[in-house]
C-alpha cells in the first residue's frame, strides 16, 4: 500500500478554516480544480467533476465534527490506484490563532509504481492546499 500527505499552516483560526472545507460538499468552495459537486445517498457520497469532465465518486467514511476530521475513500476516478483512503483534517495551533491542515491518503496502486501514485496524489494535495490558503486569503482581503 502506497501513501501520500500534504500540510500546509494558515494565520487563520481553525474553526473558520473547517467552516470552509469541513463540508463534505464543500471543494468547489475552495478547490478551483473541482467546479462541480452533486452529494446523493444524505450527504454521504459525492460527485465531482474535474475541468476534463472526469467523473470522481468519493463516499464520505467518517465524519468528526468536534476533531475538525474526515475520512472518505474514492468508489470512481481516473486515477491509477484501487482501494483508497484519505482524510482532510484541521488542527489548531498557537492557542487556536492558527491552523495546520493536514491532507493524507492510502491506496493501492493499479499499473503504476508507488512512488507514481505516491507523487500523483501528493501533487493533488499540495495543490489543493495552496488553493484553500488563496481562497483564504482573498476572502480575509474582502473582509479587510
Amino acid at each position: 500500500m502506497a501513501q501520500a500527505s500534504a500540510t500546509i499552516t494558515l494565520p487563520v483560526e481553525p474553526g473558520k478554516v473547517w467552516q470552509l472545507i469541513g463540508g463534505f460538499d464543500s471543494l468547489p468552495d475552495w478547490l478551483p480544480y473541482i467546479p462541480k459537486s452533486e452529494v446523493s445517498e444524505g450527504g454521504r457520497v459525492r460527485r465531482l467533476a474535474n475541468p476534463d469532465g472526469d467523473a470522481i465518486v468519493e463516499r464520505l467514511e467518517a465524519f468528526d465534527n468536534g476533531a475538525r476530521s474526515y475520512t472518505y475513500s474514492i468508489l470512481e476516478a481516473p486515477f491509477p490506484v484501487t482501494g483508497y483512503r484519505s482524510t482532510l483534517r484541521v488542527v489548531g495551533l498557537d492557542g487556536d490563532r492558527a491552523s495546520r491542515v493536514e491532507w493524507s491518503g492510502e491506496f493501492t496502486p493499479a499499473g503504476v509504481s508507488d512512488e507514481a501514485a505516491s507523487g500523483l496524489f501528493e501533487g493533488i494535495y499540495r495543490d489543493g492546499l495552496t488553493a484553500l490558503a488563496a481562497t483564504l486569503a482573498a476572502a480575509a482581503g474582502a473582509t479587510s
